[in-house]
């Protein structure tokens, strides 16, 4: 056997020696917008008190107006992070103490969080293996008398199952509200995710498609969620009365407004976002191509009439088919030069916040004010198809964002090629691999 056909993880060398490069999209432009908000001497424009510089500063309104007609929204707010943005969103509905909202355990925790911060805890539904979205079957046998909504998370770059979702809510009287921060400029049925619900949040992490380091916008076009939203986002404790509002329910707020920098920056990020996008699913349509032809590695699905931006790269691993474990694949795989990690992330009802109902207090707050806590589980096995596809199912990647290349998509389909070839004399140094 040559050295090239020798696994990297047993001393061969590798299929690529080229280090990953993390998304690259700052360039003269967002230089250009930091400069210019530097030289106005104006770093944030908001004050907490009633007027104008209660809704932020020039950047800050000039990111919302873009959103506003990118998407034909009534209301954007720009928030310093999608965390906050979440938070607010939840608050925004009026839950509290005693109420329930049924969401995603196969998401980054601020789902779930935004939930907990109102008082409110999380009901997690089952998701399904081709969106990894929530399964509309298993919200439905999660509804109960204390479900005041439903979280939807557009996971990976790809729509949740937004109609049937927007349907029980409907149907029920639920809000709906789309954690799109890993979605921006998909589609669903031909419209833009983030505004099927009452509520979308986008992202400007440092590793979305778009960013500005921190930063999220929260669209909707209702007019109480919008003023509910910003009184959370601005001290809103201290402006009800001045500003004549009666519903002060979840009105107290903290500081989670976005400096005229971030702003800046995600407005050039914005303007890029359609481009990067299409990068994304140039690079994505070429490596799922190449992986069709591997039995047991089966690329994302797109559904009719939707788009996928690609966020991450889920591919389903079928252990029979290929002929090892998916975690030594992954492992292997990542010697060869193409990050490629096992399952995503763990069930987020199995951290310790849930599985000990410890979160406001030593008390058990918010979870001893749902009438129901008895009850409540956030047991293993309450969601068998998230933790089928984190066990031993799923693998994820960030290999098709650029600058990477179509050339690096072929290298990884090769790589994949490699390792299968070579899977006997893996898994005979599977057990010295594991330790």
């Amino acid at each position: 056997m040559s050295r090239s056909d020798e696994p990297a993880i047993l001393g061969g060398t590798p299929v690529s020696a080229k280090p990953f490069a993390f998304n690259r999209s700052i360039g003269e432009e967002e230089k250009g917008a930091v400069l210019r908000v530097l030289e106005s001497g104006e770093l944030s424009g908001f004050i907490a008190s009633p007027g104008e510089p209660f809704w932020g500063g020039r950047e800050v309104r000039a990111l919302e107006d873009m959103f506003e007609r990118h998407y034909h929204v009534k209301h954007a707010l720009a928030f310093n992070s999608a965390t906050t943005a979440l938070h607010a969103a939840v608050a925004a509905t009026g839950v509290g103490p005693g109420d329930e909202v049924i969401v995603s355990p196969y998401t980054m925790s601020a789902s779930a969080t935004a939930i907990l911060m109102t008082g409110a805890v999380p009901v997690f539904a089952d998701i399904e293996d081709r969106t990894f979205g929530l399964d509309p079957a298993s919200v439905r046998a999660n509804i109960t008398p204390q479900t005041r909504g439903i979280m939807a998370v557009n996971i990976f770059g790809h729509p949740a199952r937004l109609g049937p979702l927007r349907e029980i809510a409907d149907e029920h009287g639920l809000f709906l509200i789309e954690d799109n921060a890993q979605a921006p400029d998909a589609l669903y049925c031909g419209r833009p995710t983030g505004t099927i619900g009452d509520i979308g949040v986008f992202s400007f992490n440092r590793h979305k498609v778009m960013q500005s380091g921190e930063g999220g916008v929260l669209v909707t076009g209702n007019d109480r969620f919008a003023v509910k939203a910003a009184l959370v986002r601005n001290h809103g404790e201290v402006v009800v009365e001045p500003m004549g509002i009666d519903d002060i329910v979840n009105t107290v707020g903290l500081n989670y407004r976005m400096t005229e920098m971030e702003a800046a920056v995600a407005q050039e990020q914005f303007r890029k976002m359609p481009a990067m996008n299409e990068q994304r699913i140039a690079l994505a349509n070429r490596l799922a191509s190449g992986l069709r032809g591997i039995p047991g590695l089966v690329p994302p699905a797109v559904e009719p009439d939707c788009r996928h931006v690609y966020y991450m790269f889920p591919i389903l691993f079928d252990s029979e088919r290929i002929g090892m474990p998916r975690d030594l694949f992954a492992q292997a795989m990542t010697a060869e030069g193409y990050y490629l990690r096992a399952g995503y992330l763990r069930p987020v009802y199995m951290e310790p916040v849930y599985q000990r109902k410890l979160c406001f207090g030593s008390g058990g707050f918010p979870f001893i004010a749902n009438p129901r806590n008895a009850n409540l589980s956030y047991a293993p096995g309450i969601c068998p198809t998230v933790e089928r596809l984190q066990d031993s199912s799923l693998m994820t990647t960030p290999i098709m964002q650029p600058p990477q290349t179509l050339a690096d998509m072929d290298g990884f389909v090769e790589a994949c090629g490699k390792i299968i070839r070579n899977r006997e004399r893996l898994l005979a140094a599977g057990e010295r691999l594991a330790t």
